[in-house]
């Protein structure tokens, strides 16, 4: 009797779905990361896979699927800018989200002076960043950055994404769909954002 099954065997004994609902469970904010294309064009999608890496030097990062279509753009610009979204900010999420060739349109957003990637108006932290590492991960291709230069709000209540929807921290975060209630609301993906294939 084989006690030891391959990784294949492994694998393909493996809940995928199972997995990433699981994982669904650990709450995240959602960001906006931007950079450019070719020609200066500009490219946007959602992620919540960003987190910090390193205080000294300062480091952040994010994964990216290997079939996203953005994907070579990041490789190439060698820059990226990171826009933590607020609560109101859920659509924005959608937008960048879904493919398309124009993201941008109707978005306010100024071109960060450091690394040239739009920053978006309202973002509670913008991050902006040169391309420090690419490391393989899997499916993805985790995105490491040396920050240049940052800004944030002082005040504002976070996108957040749990268990397949758009949340908000506390009953008088500002939403789209604002109820008075004692609970915080969930706000519905307006396109079934899905984090593991977004961008």
């Amino acid at each position: 009797m084989n006690r030891h099954p391959s990784v294949d065997q492994n694998l393909a004994a493996f809940d995928r779905r199972g997995f990433r609902n699981a994982l669904s469970s650990f709450p995240t904010g959602v960001t906006v990361i931007s950079t450019l294309g070719e020609q200066g064009a500009l490219v946007g999608l959602t992620a919540n896979s960003f987190t910090s890496v390193s205080l000294d030097p300062p480091l952040v990062q994010f994964s990216l699927a290997r079939r996203s279509p953005s994907l070579s753009a990041f490789e190439r610009s060698g820059v990226f800018a990171v826009n933590i979204l607020a609560a109101d900010q859920g659509e924005l999420s959608n937008t960048f989200a879904t493919p398309s060739d124009d993201k941008w349109r109707g978005v306010d957003f100024i071109l960060g002076r450091d690394c040239g990637c739009p920053l978006i108006e309202g973002a509670l932290a913008s991050f902006e960043c040169t391309t420090h590492a690419f490391h393989d991960g899997g499916d993805h291709v985790i995105i490491v950055g040396l920050v240049l230069r940052f800004e944030r709000l002082v005040t504002g209540e976070p996108l957040i994404f749990y268990r397949g929807s758009y949340r908000t921290m506390t009953p008088d975060a500002v939403s789209p769909d604002y109820t008075a209630t004692n609970e915080p609301r969930i706000l519905p993906p307006l396109n079934g954002f899905d984090p593991w294939t977004a961008g």
